[in-house]
């Protein structure tokens, strides 16, 4: 039976004082743009046959690509023009789905972990300069976002450091299972905890993730923030509505064979927590 489906890739951009998350997709039905900043988020839809994918994404005259991407959107309640230039991409080792790549429901791909800016925004009445920013790129595709998940990212530190963390409720074979993907990111080393590796969730709240496996734990704790609604694809149409807070302060904390290898602070970490 031919099963509806959707593809997204999320492109995080920040400065030292703004978050500009672009996300082009298709879905069943149509192509679209989410862009969600601190100040909230906005939804433009198009027509799916203006969607392409090839060596670029097109979504219209918008084009989109892991070197950069040119958006131009006019609407009478929205607008947004810019050229924005990425360099210094990091790629993580392997596909972070690791065996469960091959799941039906949502796969989950990270592109780099972090990466430079160059150039800028206009939102409306906004200039945003993101020379010298940081960037992020991930994606997913599928069928339908978990029923429950929480996800957390940052590459906002004062030291070499980005960290991803994603955990998930799986429905897989009849029952179902938490599953958990996470990558630490220092100092040009890759740390990796997820369910295929021993990776177990050992607390999961809106205000705190612990993870760990035989030798490496992450602590993650969130303080209060501001969320803007998104919407989020449910059996292959973009019908779901979530929550994402893009810039909240955090702590991390990580430890190898119970040695403290850093404890920082993010003030401009990014968070979904969806029926936590």
């Amino acid at each position: 039976m031919f099963r509806k489906f959707f593809e997204g890739w999320y492109f995080k951009h920040q400065n030292k004082n703004d978050t500009i998350s672009i996300i082009p997709g298709v879905c069943h039905d149509k192509a679209f743009i989410q862009i969600v900043t601190d100040e909230g988020s906005y939804n433009i839809d198009f027509d799916k046959n203006e969607f392409s994918k090839g060596e670029n994404i097109k979504i219209d005259k918008n084009i989109f690509s892991f070197s950069g991407m040119e958006i131009d959107i006019n609407k009478p309640d929205f607008k947004i023009k810019g050229k924005i230039n990425y360099s210094n991409l990091t790629p993580i080792k392997y596909d972070i789905m690791g065996p469960f790549k091959f799941l039906p429901q949502c796969r989950h791909g990270i592109i780099s972990m972090h990466h430079s800016l160059n150039s800028y925004v206009d939102i409306n009445d906004r200039h945003f300069d993101l020379n010298g920013g940081t960037g992020y790129i991930e994606k997913d595709s599928g069928c339908s976002f978990p029923e429950r998940y929480a996800w957390v990212h940052s590459n906002d530190f004062y030291e070499n450091c980005s960290v991803t963390a994603a955990i998930a409720d799986i429905p897989f074979l009849g029952f179902h299972f938490e599953g958990l993907i996470c990558i630490i990111h220092y100092k040009n080393k890759e740390y990796r905890i997820a369910t295929y590796n021993g990776g177990k969730v050992l607390k999961c709240k809106k205000d705190k993730i612990v993870v760990g496996n035989k030798n490496l734990k992450l602590e993650i704790c969130t303080q209060s923030r501001k969320s803007h609604a998104l919407f989020s694809p449910i059996q292959g149409e973009m019908s779901g509505i979530i929550k994402e807070s893009p810039s909240c302060k955090a702590r991390f904390k990580f430890y190898e064979n119970n040695n403290l290898i850093f404890d920082m602070e993010s003030p401009k970490a990014s968070c979904e927590f969806v029926g936590y």
